[in-house]
């Protein structure tokens, strides 16, 4: 098996890089800064290091990383800090990071033609809700107003709205050469792989967050691209993974 994985050299993206090579699949990782992929995984026969910008490289550079593999994982997102300035990186161009890659990477796999659909699967949140109506009665008046303020104010949750509207609406459940999903994870921490759980909704109120540990996170993209079962389930959806620890707190 081969993927193609985007934002290895982020907090989950490291951690999704060595889940992959675990399972012996072979990795191409599209990344700005290789040496910031940690020796133990960057000295692994199975990694491939591409050195560039996703957005700089040319629609048929990005045919030929893509070609010949099984599933594209995206796990990029914006870095909320702009050189020591807490925050700022919030406001830092490319305000449509997630979008344009994706609408990228989708692109050049529909130009490939592949005879079997390719997996591309999303980093997303679980701030963003489900386009496909999953989610309806979850949010109260005043959880959505807020979610609006934030789309219109804050370009990372704008992108990433827009990234999810993009997958389901122009990409579909019927696109003959592309399977997806988007993982909606709730607020990273830090922590090692644990028990986890998986849900079509989402699970509680804006006030009430749930934990989710990154390695669940790399874990559970690593079972969509290489367990079946996980993916026939999963495919065309946007799940909402929470720490089974905190799943069980909130009961």
């Amino acid at each position: 098996m081969r993927v193609l994985v985007v934002g290895g050299t982020g907090n989950v993206g490291k951690l999704l890089l060595q889940q992959l090579l675990e399972r012996g699949v072979e990795v191409r990782a599209i990344v700005r800064s290789p040496e910031s992929i940690p020796a133990t995984i960057s000295g692994n026969p199975k990694l491939s290091l591409i050195e560039a910008s996703l957005l700089d490289i040319s629609e048929d550079e990005l045919i030929t990383h893509i070609r010949g593999c099984d599933a594209v994982m995206s796990t990029l997102g914006h870095n909320m800090h702009l050189g020591s300035i807490p925050f700022l990186g919030i406001w830092a161009a490319p305000h449509d990071l997630v979008l344009r890659a994706s609408k990228n990477l989708c692109g050049a796999i529909e130009k490939i033609r592949p005879e079997t659909p390719i997996k591309f699967i999303l980093l997303n949140t679980v701030g963003v809700t489900n386009p496909a109506g999953t989610d309806v009665g979850v949010r109260s008046r005043t959880e959505r107003a807020i979610f609006w303020t934030l789309e219109a104010l804050i370009p990372p949750h704008k992108d990433n709205v827009r990234a999810a509207e993009y997958i389901n609406k122009e990409i579909g459940t019927g696109n003959q050469f592309i399977e997806w999903t988007a993982v909606r994870p709730d607020a990273f921490i830090d922590g090692d792989v644990s028990e986890y759980t998986t849900h079509e909704s989402i699970q509680h109120s804006l006030f009430d967050v749930n934990d989710t540990t990154k390695a669940n996170i790399a874990h559970f993209m690593a079972e969509l691209a290489t367990n079946p079962e996980t993916w026939a389930t999963w495919k065309g959806k946007m799940p909402v993974i929470i720490d089974a620890k905190q799943k069980k707190q909130h009961q």
